[in-house]
């Protein structure tokens, strides 16, 4: 019974989510929206995080082993998390649903929930500001153009998005609650 009235629901809220992917996604008719949005998601595909590691490494000496080591950590879990999650949830990329809705870029994987970037860089956020809050100011407005180029280039869902960000931040808490 409950399942009933709450399927009406259900479908507007995809309806909306639908409708606001395909609103971001008219950004790609602009060429350099598309390519700046391109770059921005290449970069969360983990050459950001592996070169902030390495810089860290390099310039901070062992004082930065410590969030070195947390931000590997929340990154394997963050892989295993997101991939067992779209595993599950068999979610189609918005691109494969809608065909007013073209793939501004490569899908790693076919499943669309949760955003598997998002995650990725708020957990990393999450374990390495608290230990260097200054990146904060460059890491911040990355994290959410990470997060928006993945619905831009018709690859997720808004919803998709701010689950991987809520599983992040998640994420996130429980490794430094281990450290």
């Amino acid at each position: 019974m409950i399942l009933e009235k709450s399927a009406p629901t259900f479908a507007r809220l995809f309806e909306l989510d639908l409708e606001l992917c395909r609103r971001c996604c008219r950004l790609q008719r602009r060429v350099s929206m598309l390519a700046l949005f391109r770059a921005v998601s290449r970069l969360g595909d983990g050459a950001l995080w592996i070169g902030l590691a390495v810089a860290l490494i390099l310039f901070g000496g062992g004082d930065s082993l410590p969030a070195v080591l947390r931000m590997s950590v929340v990154g394997i879990a963050a892989a295993v998390v997101s991939r067992s999650m779209k595993a599950l949830a068999n979610r189609q990329r918005p691109f494969s649903v809608d065909p007013g809705i073209s793939a501004g870029g490569a899908a790693l994987d076919p499943w669309s929930f949760p955003s598997g970037h998002t995650l990725h860089a708020v957990a990393f956020n999450g374990v390495l500001l608290v230990d260097h809050p200054a990146l904060a100011l460059t890491l911040v407005p990355m994290t959410l153009a990470i997060a928006l180029s993945r619905v831009v280039l018709g690859l997720h869902y808004p919803s998709d998005v701010a689950a991987g960000a809520a599983i992040g931040g998640l994420l996130a808490a429980l490794v430094l609650g281990l450290a």
